[in-house]
């Protein structure tokens, strides 16, 4: 990977970051805040985030001028094929491997095979979605 790609992908780490704040104060704000369901509030902090990392990554990560509305959708489609792939990894190293039934007590903190599965996955999420967005979604300059 060379400078320039490394450099969107630092950007690309730093918005899902944003996305995961704004998702959480978007929770917090609707169900602690005015008294929401649970459930609809957390619909609306994966909207905010989804939405905040679709306007951060086509304007600053990727700075693509191509039509909006078609990179939208895009981008939705990338968003549910990469959360596929993690959820199937994620359910497939839970159910059918090892560390699935694995439990590690870690000072006092439990750390299952579930949970790391769960960390594998958002890494394979991570990845996939970086690379659809950089050759399906956006058309980046340069």
């Amino acid at each position: 990977m060379n400078k320039t790609e490394q450099l969107r992908f630092l950007k690309y780490m730093i918005v899902g970051g944003m996305n995961t704040l704004v998702t959480l104060a978007v929770i917090f704000v609707c169900k602690s805040l005015l008294g929401l369901n649970p459930y609809l509030s957390n619909a609306f902090g994966y909207v905010a985030g989804v939405t905040n990392s679709f306007l951060w990554n086509r304007s600053w990560v990727f700075q693509s001028s191509g039509n909006m509305g078609a990179e939208a959708i895009k981008f939705l489609i990338g968003f549910g094929i990469c959360y596929l792939l993690q959820l199937l990894f994620v359910w497939g190293t839970s159910t059918f491997s090892p560390l699935g039934a694995m439990e590690w007590d870690i000072y006092g903190f439990t750390l299952s095979g579930y949970g790391v599965a769960t960390l594998l996955g958002m890494c394979i999420y991570t990845l996939c979605n970086f690379i659809y967005n950089r050759r399906v979604a956006f058309t980046p300059k340069g």
